[in-house]
């Protein structure tokens, strides 16, 4: 009974994370939609928010190697996922700044939060890839 509640409980963490990648996502490309006119499309929207969501479903919750003299290298996956998460979550909240404040930014600092968001979910996606195949 207890294995079933503690299972029901990590998919719905994972659930959650994803749908705050989604929402991440979301906010990435309603900022650089609103500022590059090619990207204005329903079409980017949902492909940033379907990266957010596998990126942050994938990425945040990896299992780690055990800590011990046997395991001293750097584990890269849980490195990726820290960084990716920094990344990405910072593009996201520099890009609600943006929305919320209607700042009018360079277009080159537009291009930098696409940027940060794609390299922080791709490096999630590697990361969390990879952590499951150690397994």
């Amino acid at each position: 009974m207890r294995f079933g509640v503690r299972k029901t409980a990590h998919v719905f963490e994972r659930v959650g994370l994803a749908m705050a990648g989604a929402a991440c996502g979301l906010f990435v490309g309603a900022y650089v939609g609103s500022a590059i006119s090619h990207l204005t499309t329903q079409g980017f929207l949902l492909a940033m928010m379907l990266l957010g969501c596998i990126g942050f479903y994938l990425g945040i919750d990896t299992p780690q190697l055990p800590f011990d003299e046997a395991h001293s290298d750097i584990d890269a996956a849980e490195f990726l996922s820290s960084a990716g998460t920094l990344c990405a979550t910072l593009a996201a909240l520099a890009s609600v700044a943006v929305i919320v404040l209607r700042l009018d930014p360079d277009v080159g600092w537009t291009w930098l939060a696409l940027l940060g968001w794609i390299a922080g979910v791709a490096m999630q996606i590697v990361a969390g890839a990879k952590a499951r195949m150690r397994k």
